[in-house]
C-alpha cells in the first residue's frame, strides 16, 4: 500500500477554488458591505438603524474573510488532502473500490496512488435537476480534472451488486438537494457492497463550527443527524466516526447494525 500519494497541489488551491466557485456570494457579500456602510453615513437617524446596517456590514466581511481563512486551513494545511487517513480509516485495503463524485474529482488519484493494486471504478453522478446550485455547475466547467469518469444516474448505477470492498462518496452527497435523492443514492450504494465492504462519506456538517465559519454558507450543508438517517435506513451501521479538523466529518459505514466507534 502506497503511503505518499503524488498529487500535487497549490499552496492556496483550495482557498482559491472556494473562490472561485463561490464568486458570486462574495461579490454578493462586497456589495451588500459597501451598500450598508454607505447608506450608514448617509442616514442621519435613527441611530440604532445605523448600528444594524454597520454591524450587518462587518458580519458580511467578517464571514467573507473567515470562510477563505478556514477553506485555507481545511483543503491546504490540513491533512485532509494528504490521503494518508484514507488508509488508516479502513481496516483492510480493498481490491476493488468505487469513487462517486458530482464532477470535481480530486480524490481519484490520490485513491488510485493509494491503492496501486485495486481495481478502481469513478462516476461522474451530476444531474442538474438535482443539484441545483450554480457552485457545482461552476466547479464542473472550471475544474479541469484529470480523472477519467463515466457519467451515470445515482438512482441505477449501471454495476454489479455486492461487488466492491469500498465505496468513497468525498464532498459529493450533499449535492443532491432533495431528501429522496440522497435516499436513494444510499441504498444504491448499499447493495454496491459486499457484505463485509465499507462505505466512507466525507461531507462539512451543518453545526455551530461551520456557521461560525461559513455564515449562511453552512446552510448548503446537512446537520449529522441527517446522514445518520440515510445510514440506517439504507441498512448501514456506523463503524467509525471522526473529524479531519473541527470543520470535516469522516463516515465509515458499514452493511448492517455495528458497534460505533467516534472520536
Amino acid at each position: 500500500m502506497a503511503t505518499e500519494p503524488a498529487v500535487h497541489r497549490g499552496p492556496y488551491q483550495g482557498a482559491l477554488q472556494i473562490l472561485r466557485y463561490n464568486w458570486g456570494y462574495y461579490a454578493l457579500a462586497v456589495a451588500s458591505a459597501v451598500l450598508a456602510v454607505g447608506l450608514a453615513a448617509l442616514l442621519a437617524r435613527p441611530a440604532w438603524f445605523k448600528v444594524l446596517l454597520s454591524a450587518g456590514a462587518a458580519a458580511a466581511v467578517v464571514w467573507m474573510v473567515s470562510s477563505l481563512a478556514v477553506s485555507h486551513y481545511i483543503y491546504d494545511r490540513s491533512p485532509l488532502y494528504r490521503w494518508q487517513w484514507i488508509a488508516g480509516a479502513l481496516p483492510v485495503a480493498p481490491a476493488r473500490w468505487l469513487s462517486i463524485h458530482a464532477g470535481l474529482d480530486e480524490n481519484s488519484p490520490a485513491l488510485r496512488h493509494l491503492f496501486p493494486n485495486a481495481q478502481a471504478v469513478v462516476l461522474d453522478i451530476y444531474d442538474p435537476t438535482e443539484m441545483t446550485e450554480g457552485s457545482i455547475a461552476r466547479a464542473r466547467r472550471l475544474s479541469g480534472s484529470d480523472s477519467a469518469a463515466d457519467r451515470a444516474d445515482f438512482r441505477r448505477l449501471p454495476l454489479t451488486e455486492a461487488a466492491f470492498d469500498a465505496v468513497f462518496v468525498i464532498f459529493t452527497a450533499h449535492e443532491l438537494r432533495q431528501a429522496a435523492a440522497r435516499e436513494s443514492l444510499f441504498c444504491v450504494l448499499r447493495r454496491l457492497l459486499k457484505a463485509d465492504g465499507r462505505l466512507l462519506l466525507v461531507e462539512h456538517l451543518r453545526d455551530l463550527k461551520n456557521l461560525l465559519a461559513f455564515g449562511p454558507g453552512a446552510f448548503h450543508f446537512y446537520p449529522r443527524s441527517e446522514w445518520v438517517r440515510l445510514a440506517a435506513e439504507a441498512g448501514f451501521g456506523i463503524e467509525k466516526e471522526f473529524s479531519i479538523t473541527p470543520f470535516v466529518r469522516v463516515f465509515l459505514f458499514t452493511p448492517g447494525p455495528t458497534q460505533s466507534e467516534v472520536a
